[in-house]
C-alpha cells in the first residue's frame, strides 16, 4: 500500500449501530420473526433494499467534511449475516469503494453481529477472530450475546489491534445487567495481555450500553493504556442515543496512547465526533433532533437507525 500522495491526509475510522439491519427471510435457528413480511414489524424486501440504500449513502458520508474522503474503517453492530453486508456494500455509494468486511456468526439469539468495514486501498487484514462473551442471566442460564471481534491489521505503515464491540443491553436494568459489560471488558483486557506489543496501537469500538464515566468502560482507561475522549461529548443535549428523552453516549471508540504521537509513518489522534447530520435526524415533531431510526415500536418510520454514527479522525504522518 502506498504512503505517498493522496494517503498523507487525515482518515476517518467509525462506528455505527445500524439497528436491526435484517434481511427478511426467517431463520428457524435464531428470533428474527419480526423481520420478515408476515412479522410484527412486517420487514419487506422493499423496506429492507430502502433501509440499505439509506445507510450506505450515510456511511460514505462520515468524516468526509474533515477528510474529503469516506472511512477507511468502519466497525458495525446489529447485522444479521454476511448476506446483508454484501447488500449494503453493493449499494452506491459504497459499491465504488474498494471495500470488504470481517465478520462471523455470534451465539445472539436473535441472530445479530457486529462487523469490520474496511478499505483495501488503506488496511490490510493480518488475522481476525472472535473473542467468546460467556456470560449467564440471573437465573443461571447462557445469555446468548455477541462476541466481541479481533481483528489484527495494517493501516498503511502501522499495525493496528481492533475490537468491535455490542455489550450485552440494559434490558433488565442498568445495575442488573452491569456485571456483563464488566465481563465483556475483562475479555478485552484479557486479550490485550496476549498481544506481545506493549506500545500496540489499540482501537476499541462499539456500542458499548454504557456511558464513558461508567464502570466497564473505566475498567478499560485503568489500564492506563487508553484515551477517552467521548467524555466531553456526553451532555444532557446530545449524544448518540435518546431514549425517552434521555440522550447516552453508548457508542464509543477508544484509542491508546500510542495515537497520541507524531512520529513519521504512525497515526496521531485528531478528533473525535458524533455525526449527525440533518439527513440522519428526525426533522419535526416531538422527536426533532433525534435519531431518524427505522421503526418506533411497531410503527414503520423508514429511517437510518435508532443511532447516530460515531467517528475519530486520526492524521497519518
Amino acid at each position: 500500500m502506498s504512503k505517498k500522495g493522496p494517503y498523507k491526509k487525515p482518515h476517518t475510522i467509525a462506528f455505527y449501530n445500524l439497528e436491526n439491519f435484517f434481511d427478511t427471510v426467517n431463520d428457524p435457528y435464531t428470533l428474527d420473526d419480526d423481520f420478515t413480511p408476515a412479522g410484527f414489524k412486517k420487514w419487506t424486501p422493499q423496506r429492507f433494499k430502502k433501509k440499505a440504500k439509506k445507510l450506505a449513502r450515510a456511511i460514505a458520508k462520515i468524516g468526509v467534511e474533515e477528510t474529503q474522503k469516506p472511512p477507511v474503517l468502519i466497525g458495525i453492530a446489529e447485522v444479521e449475516n454476511k448476506n446483508v453486508i454484501e447488500y449494503l456494500l453493493a449499494q452506491k455509494p459504497l459499491s465504488e469503494i474498494a471495500y470488504d468486511y470481517v465478520h462471523f456468526d455470534s451465539p445472539d439469539e436473535r441472530g445479530i453481529d457486529t462487523a469490520l468495514l474496511y478499505h483495501k486501498d488503506h488496511f490490510e487484514v493480518l488475522q481476525a477472530e472472535m473473542i467468546p462473551l460467556i456470560i449467564d442471566n440471573l437465573n443461571g442460564d447462557r445469555d446468548l450475546t455477541r462476541d466481541i471481534l479481533y481483528v489484527k491489521g495494517q493501516l498503511h505503515a502501522e499495525e493496528v489491534h481492533i475490537f468491535v464491540n455490542h455489550w450485552p443491553s440494559r434490558r433488565d436494568g442498568a445495575e442488573e445487567t452491569q456485571y456483563k459489560r464488566i465481563k465483556a471488558a475483562e475479555e478485552i483486557m484479557g486479550k490485550m495481555k496476549k498481544i506481545a506489543d506493549k506500545e500496540a496501537n489499540l482501537i476499541v469500538m462499539g456500542d458499548f450500553n454504557d456511558d464513558p464515566n461508567a464502570k466497564s468502560i473505566e475498567m478499560l482507561m485503568k489500564t492506563g493504556k487508553f484515551i477517552n475522549p467521548w467524555r466531553k461529548l456526553l451532555s444532557p443535549v446530545s449524544g448518540s442515543a435518546n431514549y425517552k428523552g434521555v440522550w447516552s453516549l453508548f457508542d464509543q471508540i477508544l484509542l491508546s496512547h500510542s495515537f497520541l504521537n507524531h512520529e513519521p509513518n504512525t497515526h496521531s489522534f485528531q478528533k473525535a465526533a458524533i455525526f449527525s447530520p440533518r439527513l440522519l435526524k428526525e426533522w419535526k415533531g416531538s422527536y426533532k433532533g433525534n435519531p431518524f431510526r427505522t421503526f418506533a415500536g411497531k410503527k414503520y418510520l423508514g429511517g437510518y437507525s435508532d443511532h447516530f454514527p460515531v467517528y475519530v479522525i486520526l492524521k497519518e504522518q
